[in-house]
């Protein structure tokens, strides 16, 4: 119904002193009181309060207002909790309008009250007027797809694959890699217990590969991704392994005969190399040897087929072929992980090789990373921790093969950088000091030493974790050196001033292990385009809200898990893992889904089908359609770009039409002197 004099309720909140410790909140509800429209104006201390919420309910029966306006802070937060007000008044929750008078007056203009308070009631006079021209609309209905994609399977998409097919809910889980684990089945152990990472990553993984409502797909790349919330339409090809995953045993014969080493083993940090044909770590999962089409002589000149010949379970199929599926999902997971900073400025992510000063031609290797072989990352180290690493568990220096009797660790190497990235990494401090116990452990005589800026330990045991490295004789200096030199001997000579005495300390070291920054993956660009999905400055997923909707994205249906929303333990990666999947069920659970009312209208009569609303739309929401511009409800997300962009005003978005942001702006006007 629409309402040609609407009666109007305005609600001014103190919310504490955030708004009334500088805006007088009692002059601009009297001054809302004397509105056009408005039959009842009060103020309270914390509006979204119970107490707050009844008097709004109860003065709209009493005075039978028709719109409500909320002066108080961010509707961001808060929009939702006043239109299920309305909702359950029997109104509109679209008859309702929200004002910032917080972020926008109290908080932007703290020294300036008066002013704050002229702007608060400028604010409200334009929100009433715009109230009085909105209108009633209507939701709609949608069918749910009952299964979930989970897009990438480390240890977030693990877990929350496995949280979903518990809970009986269909799931695909994809990954691009031929094995299943992440970065986390490369880890040795895992702070601050020294639980061996395999030991419990791999039976999950085992699990998720046996569980009947997870269907794995390995191997394979996300094409293309369609639909909405409810109806995701994914199209993916999956990647020829030459191999048949059903018949191979992994006994490993065929990788013995094959002539080929020449395939750097990225599992292994580059320092090993491997045959054609492979399996990625010996626990992997499928747990089957593939060829690398590029590198097989087969495949490539028609030769050899050493491998086929010597295979007796004839699993080897050199005319395996890409084959591409489409799945349908009604909500998507992403947990894609983290890529590393390399420090060697190889890396496109590498400011540093971006210095001007550089010679044309030059590749900085930030301390000596890929320039001495005794300089490695925390994940090289992690690699040669491990039992199964290139060189066996052995803590040796490459130049020589001899156990180093001194090791520095150099913190935040590309973290907290104005040059490669600004924010904290927050796993490198423990794993850095993990890392010096193991040392420890193995050789209780070598000197160990940690270069740092702050050290961060946070979690349970951490702090105690801290304090084991200490009384175990590690040594902590605060400071980070400028540079790493390498004399003949292959030794590194580290200066760096101890900013806790005052004093340059030089110090020479067998080894450098660098704590690399964390990054976002290379698949985090391409697939936020695919879904429409915020990235954030740092270069990682956006979450809809960091506080009360960290598992979210700001579309509908798409959550975000793990290290692809920003750096965090694996601790907090399962449990935030566990939070999406709640989400995804969820809405797995429903029978149908809401439609906002608040989308895109096409006029037809005066739409010209231009396309240019098809071209500036950012969620694929409108086509062209015999001639005229159509909207698909479900995917518009109330941006107003069409509405901005169309020359002949066929498009407007409801519940921001041109003529109730025509009256909000005049009304904004008229203090104007």
């Amino acid at each position: 119904m629409a309402y040609k004099h609407p009666r109007i309720g305005v609600y001014v909140c103190q919310c504490g002193q955030n708004i009334a410790g500088v805006v007088d909140v009692e002059e601009v509800r009297a001054y809302a009181e004397g509105l056009p429209r408005v039959v009842v104006a009060r103020e309270h201390k914390y509006t979204c309060s119970e107490q707050g919420q009844d008097i709004i309910a109860e003065d709209i029966k009493k005075y039978g207002l028709e719109r409500v306006v909320v002066a108080s802070c961010t509707p961001r937060m808060h929009e939702p909790v006043f239109q299920k007000v309305l909702e359950s008044s029997g109104l509109s929750p679209y008859l309702f309008e929200m004002v910032n008078i917080r972020e926008h007056c109290s908080w932007i203009h703290s020294n300036e009250p008066e002013k704050a308070t002229e702007k608060a009631k400028d604010l409200v006079r334009g929100a009433v007027a715009r109230a009085s021209l909105l209108e009633p609309l209507e939701k709609s209905r949608a069918d749910v797809n009952k299964s979930v994609m989970v897009l990438g399977a480390g240890i977030a998409g693990i877990f929350a694959a496995l949280y979903l097919a518990n809970s009986g809910i269909k799931t695909y889980l994809v990954e691009r890699k031929s094995s299943i684990g992440g970065h986390m089945a490369m880890l040795d152990k895992t702070f601050p217990t020294l639980d061996c990472g395999l030991c419990i990553l791999s039976p999950k993984m085992v699990e998720v590969s046996r569980h009947e409502n997870i269907e794995l797909i390995t191997y394979a790349d996300v094409l293309d991704i369609k639909g909405h919330v409810g109806d995701f339409r994914v199209k993916i090809r999956k990647n020829p392994w030459y191999v048949d995953k059903e018949k191979c045993v992994a006994c490993g014969r065929c990788a013995e005969v094959c002539p080929v080493n020449t395939h750097i083993d990225t599992f292994n940090c580059g320092y090993q190399k491997r045959k054609a044909i492979y399996i990625r770590y010996p626990q992997a999962v499928p747990n089957s040897y593939l060829i690398n089409p590029e590198l097989c002589k087969y495949l490539g000149e028609g030769k050899c087929g050493a491998c086929k010949k010597i295979c007796d379970r004839n699993a080897i199929n050199f005319d395996d072929k890409a084959e591409e599926i489409e799945i349908d999902v009604g909500t998507i997971i992403i947990a894609t992980g983290y890529g590393l900073y390399d420090p060697s400025g190889l890396s496109k992510i590498s400011k540093i090789s971006e210095n001007p000063l550089q010679k044309k031609g030059e590749t900085q290797k930030q301390y000596g990373y890929r320039k001495y072989e005794n300089v490695l990352t925390n994940l090289d180290f992690e690699r040669m921790l491990n039992a199964s690493g290139f060189t066996n568990g052995k803590i040796i220096r490459l130049s020589d093969e001899k156990v180093p009797k001194s090791v520095a660790f150099i913190q935040c190497v590309g973290s907290r950088s104005e040059k490669v990235v600004e924010y904290c990494s927050a796993t490198c401090c423990m794993t850095s000091i993990k890392q010096a116990i193991l040392i420890k452990e193995k050789h209780p005589g070598a000197e160990v030493y940690i270069y740092y800026v702050d050290i961060r330990t946070i979690g349970r045991q951490s702090e105690e974790f801290y304090k084991r490295a200490r009384e175990m004789g590690i040594n902590f200096i605060r400071g980070l050196p400028g540079e790493v030199i390498e004399d003949k001997n292959n030794d590194l000579i580290i200066t760096a001033e101890d900013t806790l005495i005052g004093e340059i300390i030089e110090k020479k070291f067998d080894m450098v292990v660098l704590a690399s920054a964390m990054r976002p993956s290379d698949g985090i660009p391409e697939i936020a385009e695919k879904l429409h999905v915020p990235v954030s400055p740092d270069g990682f997923l956006m979450e809809a809200h960091p506080k009360l909707r960290p598992a979210e994205t700001n579309v509908e249906g798409v959550f975000v898990a793990g290290c692809a929303q920003f750096p965090k333990s694996i601790s907090e990666t399962v449990m935030q893992a566990g939070n999406a999947a709640a989400r995804a069920m969820d809405i797995a659970n429903r029978e149908y889904i809401e439609i906002e009312g608040m989308v895109a209208a096409v006029d037809k009569d005066k739409c010209s089908g231009c396309g240019i609303c098809v071209g500036v739309c950012p969620y694929d929401a409108i086509e062209i359609a015999d001639g005229k511009a159509v909207v698909e409800e479900i995917l518009c997300k109330s941006c107003g770009a069409c509405s901005a962009a169309c020359f002949s005003g066929a498009i407007q978005q409801k519940h921001f039409a041109d003529d109730q942001l025509s009256a909000q702006i005049e009304a904004l006007l008229e203090g104007e002197s």
